[in-house]
């Protein structure tokens, strides 16, 4: 038995040793040789606020905001990637992104006063260096780091005592962005899968309150802008 034991164990070690040997095949090698290539992308986001509250608050209700929850939003875009060499790609990647985000006012012992939601729907202008590391097979992990544009057509909205709809932002912001991600490849595509953080520079808050209920606005000194992407590129 010993002996059928070991022999068992040379062969399968021998096997072993040649199917790790054989080359791999490295599919679509021509996508990584193209100086400019096209193709497109969907995610999942996640919206959220940097809420700087007003202090000491500039009303006698003395609300507290905040964000508890974050809520799931969609993108959809379009992926341009120019390679500027072997390990360094500037991509754009124009699209739009909607999502949602819940503040929470409550009062000084703690009890929910009311709650706004505030929607945006953003055409985005996202302009990244991406970094890759060497190629290990088909698959080839890489960062990212950039700048992005956005303007939310949601802003336009107007306050709406109907709708309670007492919480405006800015239109426009840039944005500052940091991921990472990893490509997969393919016999025809490359697959990609990302995940980033955008944070706003400047304060999207409109400061200038509604007549019905500017609480909602003065328990706030200032929001920035905070959102948290998965991407899916196929190219």
């Amino acid at each position: 038995m010993k002996k059928i034991f070991l022999y068992i164990l040379i062969i399968t070690g021998l096997s072993f040793q040649g199917w790790s040997q054989k080359p791999k095949i490295r599919y679509y090698q021509e996508v990584d040789k193209k100086w400019v290539h096209f193709g497109f992308t969907i995610g999942l986001n996640t919206m959220d606020f940097i809420v700087f509250r007003a202090n000491p608050p500039q009303n006698t209700d003395s609300l507290f905001a905040n964000v508890n929850h974050l809520l799931p939003g969609f993108n959809v875009g379009i992926v341009t990637n120019l390679k500027m060499g072997k390990y360094f790609d500037l991509r754009f990647l124009p699209g739009l992104s909607f999502g949602q985000r819940n503040i929470y006012y409550y009062t000084p012992r703690s009890t929910l006063y009311a709650k706004q939601k505030v929607e945006s729907a953003f055409l985005e202008f996202p302009l990244v260096v991406k970094y890759k590391a060497k190629r290990i097979n088909n698959f080839r992990p890489y960062l990212i780091g950039g700048l992005n544009y956005r303007m939310d057509m949601a802003s336009r909205r107007k306050y709406n005592p109907e709708k309670a709809r007492y919480v405006r932002l800015q239109q426009s912001d840039l944005y500052h962005e940091e991921g990472f991600g990893i490509d997969f490849y393919f016999p025809y595509f490359k697959f990609s899968a990302e995940l980033k953080l955008s944070t706003g520079f400047g304060n999207i808050l409109v400061t200038n309150p509604s007549d019905e209920h500017p609480e909602y606005v003065t328990a706030l000194e200032r929001l920035r802008s905070q959102i948290w992407i998965l991407s899916f590129h196929f190219e």
